[in-house]
């Protein structure tokens, strides 16, 4: 979040999600061809890939980057980590799962340390609070993507290889968003791109490798097995790493710029 926060103005947020999702689905068809996993087979194995690829890939990152765009500090984070509620929901009604008592409150106790967290944003910003234009509204929307996307894998994983299916999901999904930012005329399309730094294209370079190959095979392979709800919990770890990682981006660019020299 903190990489594409840094590269959104420059690029436009479905140039972003798109380029996160498309060559990182390409690496991992790749892996997955190099391991000799099996490529899909028959048309309810691609249209499975392809619902999945709309829901999950298209939905959730291009929500996401609206939200990131428009998003305040702190009601955004709350919101986009408060899935796991979801998938408790969705996993108990369609695979009966049931984490009992304490994982209920467990959930809950980790909504309220979310919030908590970021309790002093939520006072100053609240009284300027609006649905469409803060982001709030775009990072619901992501995380209830999100929830029934880790949801969805295992109905998917009954006709195709997981991992191939996460890298076909990305790229199918990647196409819309990349018609949505030439349809909207956004900066990277309009030759920005020219303009970039070493830093942004790294920051670019970061998103589709690591936020979203290597994230996104390890994370839906993980959810072909084991508890889901347990799984998705694990994403109340992102704004302690964002909040770490902010930070010390910030040092280091402040640093960076008060180095130079004034013209």
């Amino acid at each position: 979040m903190v990489a594409m926060k840094e590269v959104l103005p420059r690029t436009g947020p479905f140039f972003v999600s798109a380029f996160r999702l498309i060559p990182a689905g390409l690496l991992l068809v790749a892996f997955a061809s190099s391991r000799r996993r099996p490529f899909p087979s028959g048309l309810t194995a691609w249209l499975s890939i392809a619902l999945f690829g709309l829901v999950d890939a298209a939905c959730f990152q291009g929500f996401l980057a609206q939200g990131l765009q428009r998003t305040s500090a702190g009601l955004g984070s709350v919101i986009i980590d408060s899935q796991p509620l979801t998938v408790a929901i969705l996993a108990s009604l369609f695979f009966g799962e049931s984490i009992g008592f304490l994982g209920a409150a467990g959930l809950v106790l980790g909504v309220i340390g979310l919030l908590l967290l970021e309790a002093p944003s939520l006072v100053f910003d609240g009284s300027n609070f609006s649905l469409w234009q803060s982001g709030e509204w775009w990072m619901l929307l992501a995380a209830q993507s999100m929830a029934v996307g880790t949801v969805m894998v295992r109905w998917v994983s009954k006709y195709s290889d997981p991992i191939m299916a996460t890298g076909w999901h990305m790229v199918i999904g990647g196409a819309p968003l990349v018609i949505i930012s030439i349809l909207n005329h956004e900066n990277a399309v309009s030759g920005s791109l020219m303009e970039f730094t070493t830093n942004d294209t790294l920051a670019l370079f970061y998103t589709s490798i690591f936020g979203s190959a290597i994230s996104y095979g390890v994370y839906f392979y993980s959810a072909t097995k084991g508890s889901l709800t347990k799984l998705s919990s694990l994403t109340f770890l992102t704004p302690m790493f964002a909040s770490i990682f902010g930070y010390l981006t910030a040092g280091i660019f402040i640093l960076v710029r008060s180095s130079r020299p004034c013209n």
